[in-house]
C-alpha cells in the first residue's frame, strides 16, 4: 500500500477509533526507538512473519530521516546460508537488551516458545510492543499493545499499513486542518519520485 492509498485510507477512517489507536501506539513505537538511538527487532509467529511491516517501516527510516525505525526482522525458520536481512534467528531474541525494542506481530496467540523469548527480553529491559490479539500473555507483558482481533474493521495487514505511516512521521503539533503535514510529504515523495535523473558529466 503506497502513501496514496495510505492517506486515502485514512480519509476512510476519520471519525473511527482506529486513526488515533494507530497513532497512539506508532508514537510509542517511535519514541522508543529514537530516545534509545535504534534497536528495533520485529518477529511474528512461526505461521506469520511480517514481511510487509519490515519492509514499510524501512521506508519510512528513510523518508523520514529516522533510521532508527528500520527493523531486524528476526525470523523463526532463518537459516544461515540466507541473505544477512533474513538470516536472524530466533536467538537474537534472547540477546536482546535495555534500551532494544521488540515488537511483535501475531494474529493470534502466540506460541510457547516464543511468549517465553518475549518475557526474557522484557526481563532483561527491552520494551515490548504487541501488535495483534487483544487477550492472552502478549498483550498482558507488552508496555504498549494494539489489539486487532478477529472481526475488527480492519485487518491486521491494513493496521501494520497505517501504524508504519504513523510512526514515520514527525512529531511536531499537527498544522491547522490536521492533514497538511502528511500531503507535504506525499508531495516531497512524488516530486522526488519524478525528477529527472542528474546529468553526468
Amino acid at each position: 500500500m503506497d502513501a496514496v492509498r495510505v492517506a486515502l485510507l485514512r480519509e476512510v477512517l476519520a471519525g473511527t477509533e482506529w486513526l488515533g489507536a494507530t497513532r497512539r501506539f506508532a508514537g510509542a513505537l517511535r519514541g522508543s526507538v529514537v530516545s534509545h538511538g535504534g534497536g528495533l527487532l520485529l518477529v511474528g509467529t512461526p505461521e506469520y512473519e511480517p514481511w510487509h511491516l519490515a519492509a514499510h517501516l524501512v521506508d519510512e527510516a528513510a523518508w523520514s530521516g529516522m533510521p532508527e525505525l528500520a527493523p531486524t526482522l528476526v525470523r523463526h525458520d532463518a537459516r544461515p546460508s540466507d541473505p544477512a536481512h533474513l538470516a536472524v534467528g530466533l536467538g537474537r531474541l534472547e540477546a536482546a537488551r535495555r534500551g532494544e525494542t521488540l515488537l511483535v506481530v501475531a494474529p493470534g496467540a502466540p506460541c510457547a516458545p516464543l511468549l517465553e523469548r518475549v518475557s526474557d527480553a522484557r526481563r532483561a529491559g527491552a520494551t515490548v510492543l504487541s501488535l495483534g490479539p487483544g487477550r492472552g500473555e502478549l498483550p498482558a507483558m507488552a508496555h504498549e499493545a494494539l489489539a486487532v482481533p478477529d472481526g475488527s474493521e480492519l485487518d491486521l495487514d491494513t493496521v501494520q499499513h497505517l501504524v508504519s505511516a504513523a510512526a514515520g512521521e514527525n512529531a511536531l503539533p499537527p498544522p491547522p486542518r490536521g492533514r497538511r503535514r502528511f500531503r507535504d510529504r506525499v508531495s516531497r515523495l512524488a516530486e522526488h519520485l519524478t525528477a529527472p535523473p542528474p546529468a553526468r558529466w
